[in-house]
């Protein structure tokens, strides 16, 4: 089923992120909303008061106390979090919006957010102040589609994620883009926002170079839980985020035991046929990974 069309496509290359409401299924969602209670639902405190730390009229700032139920892949829980990231039409939709063929996954985290346990308005700011020590390409391949997928409603109420188009960022900050977004230009922004609150299933793809900031909590004992997927052309490295070896402790078998080659290529494993993998290679992965399926592997050697 196509989950995304032209106007979506359209909208992110114009303004720089598109809301695309019901992309993935209640079935789809619910087993992962099911892992996020696992591992982080005891830490809720349904009695805590909302919190605002500021003046009427301010807006916030970003302080670690936002990121506190905030982890990267891979998830000590089942294969439904973990490989909703890699679901093939999370990386059709990267591949269409880059203009590429091959693009990796560079970071994915589970986040909860609860009611009273932070402030977690935030100042404008744009991502690329730690996607790369350069500044956001011009040319669309060397992009990054960066998608925030919600696993509960995600209302005004439930601290929706707001932008502001491309189209009015850029008359109000011109080619002074600071990520960091200076005080003289919180408040226009602010003027132009736009809220992506959206039901559960939906997904608010954005760049690195859109001013964006997340919004307080407010409704009694809410809960907000996303996953955030963000994809890159391969071969870009000006862009990186995660390295992937380096949590190596973290349960990546589920990975090469539910994955296809396509998947585990948006990781940086080498898809079957590339000069790579030999039969001492595909043996010493199997080992590693015992229930990893290798036939794909073993028969692009036998056509070769």
């Amino acid at each position: 089923m196509k989950r995304f069309n032209q106007k979506h496509l359209d909208e992110w290359n114009k303004e720089g992120g598109v809301l695309i409401t019901n992309f993935f299924s209640e079935k789809e969602i619910k087993p992962c909303r099911q892992d996020m209670d696992l591992l982080y639902g005891d830490r809720r405190d349904a009695t805590a008061s909302p919190k605002n730390n500021k003046q009427k009229g301010e807006i916030g700032s970003v302080s670690p106390d936002q990121f506190r139920n905030f982890d990267d892949m891979p998830f000590a829980c089942s294969p439904a979090l973990n490989l909703l990231a890699l679901h093939p039409s999370l990386i059709e939709l990267a591949k269409a919006a880059l203009g590429t063929d091959s693009v990796h996954l560079y970071q994915s985290h589970s986040w909860a957010k609860f009611t009273g346990e932070a402030d977690f308005d935030q100042d404008f700011h744009c991502d690329f102040k730690n996607h790369t020590l350069t500044v956001p390409s011009q040319e669309i391949s060397q992009r990054t589609i960066n998608c925030m997928i919600y696993l509960t409603d995600v209302t005004d109420e439930l601290g929706a994620i707001h932008y502001v188009p491309l189209s009015e960022s850029e008359k109000i900050c011109g080619d002074a883009r600071d990520p960091f977004g200076s005080p003289e230009v919180q408040a226009p922004l602010k003027e132009k926002e736009v809220s992506c609150a959206a039901a559960s299933g939906s997904i608010f793809a954005y760049g690195i170079d859109v001013y964006h900031r997340g919004t307080n909590l407010t409704l009694p004992s809410g809960v907000r839980y996303t996953l955030t997927a963000s994809f890159k052309a391969a071969g870009n490295d000006m862009i990186g985020w995660s390295a992937w070896p380096y949590s190596f402790l973290k349960p990546w078998h589920l990975f090469f035991e539910h994955c296809t080659p396509d998947q585990l290529s948006c990781l940086g494993v080498p898809m079957p046929g590339d000069p790579f993998w030999t039969e001492q290679t595909i043996r010493r992965n199997k080992n590693r990974w015992p229930m990893w399926d290798e036939s794909p592997y073993l028969e692009s050697l036998d056509t070769d």
